[in-house]
Formats: structure tokens, C-alpha cells, sequence
């Protein structure tokens, strides 16, 4: 009895101290995946949690001043079509006329502030939204940020009270996009070739680093 005893302890114990290692990124790896998606995979719809759970890293994140005055309104696929008539995708490529037709994104975060924009808030809107991106590309989902829209349309069409600063577009990416390191002074305008491969060009480090 007291061997079974102490043979069922030990193999509580070993149990118990078995450390469950769950799958993770690097953060160069989220970095790498995170690039902005023009055409989304509208066979998939995104989910009420999976926007609330990109929105509640903004309980985490730094905050100029400790203010926190950024809101966010999530726009799932019911109210989606109300957001994109009012916003505008590649400015570098109008022949491609972005998003195209069946490629259009079926969830949306507006970033509104809470107070009249200033430095801080902007600061704040930048590490906002990138921890946002990376969030969603954490759970396998992609996004973009959007300053091209008509702020008074998206305030009008969602009610808001507050002004619309970004439009985070989220959803599971279709685009193909690689990064190509180029040298400061080359042209850094994102473009596509013929197979639709979608290549942005990034500054080598050591071009970055004033020397």
C-alpha cells in the first residue's frame, strides 16, 4: 500500500513538473509576416474575439503621458460594406484599382481619439497599431493601415462621436509579398510584376545607422 502510495506521488510530481511548451514567433518573424494586404481571403470571416483580442493589446502597450485616449470601434462583416466605399488601397498602383472586387477586406478597427490630436497622440497611435498588426498575425491573420479615407463618411456611416484618426483593415491576406533590400537613395515605392508578386523595398541597416 505504502509503495503504491508513494508510486502514485512520483508520478503526480513528474506529471505536474512537465513543462507544456506552446508554439511561438520571434519577434523577427511577426515582423517578416506583417506586411500590409491589399486582397483578402473573403472565403474566411473574421470573428468578434479574434477583433477583441487584437484591440485588447492596447492594455498593454506604452502610452505618452499614460493619457490613453485612443478608442477603437470594430467593424465586423455586417457593417463592413458601410466602411469601403469611403476608403482607398495602393496609392502607388490606381491601375490596379485596390481592393479588387472579391478581395475586399470583412473586418475593420477604427482608431479614434478621445481627445484633439497632438504629438503624443499620434505617438501613441503608432505603437497602437503596429501592436495591433502584429497581434493579428499572431492569431494567422493579416492587416493594413489605412490614412486614405474619408474621415466624415466613416463618422457619418458608424455613428461615431469621436474623430477617426486610422482604419485597421483585418483579415487573412491573399496577396504575395516579399521584402527586397535595396541601398538609401534607390526608389522606395512598393510595386508588383507580372505574376502579381507584390515586392517592397526596405533600407539595408546599414544605411539606417548614422555613421
Amino acid at each position: 500500500m505504502a509503495d503504491n502510495y508513494l508510486g502514485k506521488k512520483m508520478e503526480d510530481h513528474a506529471r505536474s513538473s512537465t513543462v507544456v511548451r506552446k508554439h511561438t514567433f520571434s519577434l523577427e518573424r511577426l515582423l517578416r509576416r506583417n506586411r500590409s494586404h491589399r486582397a483578402y481571403d473573403n472565403s474566411f470571416t473574421v470573428r468578434e474575439d479574434q477583433l477583441r483580442s487584437i484591440i485588447e493589446v492596447n492594455t498593454l502597450t506604452p502610452s505618452a503621458r499614460n493619457q490613453q485616449v485612443l478608442r477603437f470601434r470594430p467593424v465586423l462583416n455586417g457593417e463592413a460594406a458601410k466602411v469601403l466605399p469611403h476608403i482607398r488601397l495602393g496609392a502607388a498602383l490606381p491601375q490596379l484599382h485596390l481592393p479588387r472586387e472579391g478581395e475586399e477586406p470583412n473586418a475593420y478597427i477604427v482608431v479614434c481619439s478621445a481627445v484633439q490630436p497632438d504629438k503624443y497622440v499620434y505617438t501613441d497611435l503608432g505603437i497602437s497599431v503596429q501592436s495591433m498588426l502584429l497581434r493579428a498575425v499572431e492569431i494567422g491573420l493579416n492587416g493594413i493601415c489605412i490614412g486614405a479615407f474619408d474621415a466624415e463618411a466613416v463618422k457619418r456611416e458608424l455613428k461615431l462621436e469621436m474623430e477617426p484618426l486610422l482604419i485597421v483593415a483585418i483579415g487573412r491576406g491573399a496577396d504575395r509579398i516579399e521584402l527586397r533590400p535595396i541601398r538609401e537613395g534607390e526608389q522606395k515605392r512598393y510595386y508588383r510584376n507580372a505574376q502579381g508578386v507584390h515586392f517592397v523595398p526596405k533600407v539595408v541597416a546599414d544605411d539606417l545607422i548614422i555613421k
